[in-house]
């Protein structure tokens, strides 16, 4: 029987106890495992960064991992693949305030049934972006309203959910000066240089729980999209979410897109603010950032998932997991 290692943040998510009762019946869930020919470990998180250590340290005889969690517990399982010699199958169960990335491979609120839709999935090889060699999964972003995912507590997400989001957004979107970069990018061959209030670096569809970000995303297709905005005026930006409600965001005035496979990002004075990966807080000291692509990184996803996001639209099936009865070594 094949080993599979089941990773869960027990801090996300809303604080109730519907909720912390899943959370203490993952235990109940092995026979669903053992159905799809698993042999299945669970381990809780204790602290921040505890998944990206689990994950580096597990041996290589493991079949599949699975995080459960927000989009930041998935980035810290992500990111102890990449630190591997060797990396895992690995897959995702929502369970935060957001779930970008669990809703965008159509996954709900049940995590019976997520589970059930993963382990009866096929395994893709998808595109992973890196900062500077960190990986992130869905979305990387730096300037106005950036802050907001990481600097929202813990607790007010735990007690009133997506609602702690919009409260802080509100009060950040409120102050008085809209800080602007001087940056120097370079994309496609071209170099570009001016001042910006923020961007977003993504390989998604969805983004801070807005569907459709962009339209017809791939996630195997070897290039991610790019955004920057240079709108300063609190009125231009009202007028630029308006204008959002009916027009493609890549035609917005005030934005300026790009569809690439690399660029360098060079910022003329320190940040103001950390970047933010995931949904969480990335420090660094340096103020030269190259994001890139790293292909084939295998993934189990659901099938529904798969036809809608890879260029293969399911095409992998020899790489399918199946059942546990054609599939138990």
């Amino acid at each position: 029987m094949r080993k599979a290692i089941l990773i869960y943040n027990p801090h996300s998510g809303l604080a109730t106890r519907k909720r912390k009762k899943q959370m203490s019946e993952f235990t109940k869930y092995s026979d669903l495992f053992q159905e799809y020919g698993y042999q299945v470990e669970i381990y809780q998180t204790n602290y921040h960064g505890h998944a990206r250590e689990i994950v580096k340290n597990l041996p290589s005889d493991i079949d599949l991992v699975i995080s459960v969690g927000g989009d930041g517990t998935f980035n810290e399982a992500m990111t102890g693949n990449f630190e591997r010699e060797q990396r895992l199958l690995i897959s995702h169960l929502p369970y935060g305030t957001t779930n970008d990335i669990g809703t965008m491979y159509g996954l709900g609120k049940n995590l019976y049934r997520n589970l059930d839709m993963i382990l009866s999935g096929n395994v893709v090889n998808t595109d992973i972006c890196m900062l500077n060699d960190h990986p992130f999964i869905y979305v990387a972003g730096f300037g106005k309203f950036m802050n907001i995912a990481y600097e929202t507590s813990r607790k007010m997400k735990k007690k009133i959910g997506k609602l702690a989001y919009l409260i802080l957004g509100v009060k950040d979107f409120f102050q008085q000066k809209t800080p602007s970069y001087e940056i120097t990018y370079e994309v496609n061959g071209e170099k570009y240089h001016g001042l910006y209030t923020f961007a977003l670096i993504s390989n998604a569809n969805r983004i801070a729980g807005i569907n459709n970000f962009y339209k017809n995303i791939k996630l195997d297709d070897s290039q991610f999209e790019v955004l920057f905005c240079n709108l300063q005026k609190k009125k231009d930006i009202v007028r630029s979410l308006i204008y959002l409600k009916t027009n493609d965001i890549t035609k917005v005035p005030g934005f300026y897109f790009h569809r690439t496979d690399h660029i360098t990002i060079t910022f003329h004075e320190k940040l103001k603010k950390p970047w933010c990966l995931d949904g969480e807080e990335y420090n660094t000291s340096t103020n030269r950032f190259e994001i890139k692509i790293v292909k084939n990184v295998q993934m189990l996803l659901p099938k529904k998932a798969i036809a809608k996001l890879f260029v293969a639209g399911g095409e992998e099936d020899e790489l399918s997991v199946g059942n546990g009865e054609n599939h138990q070594e």
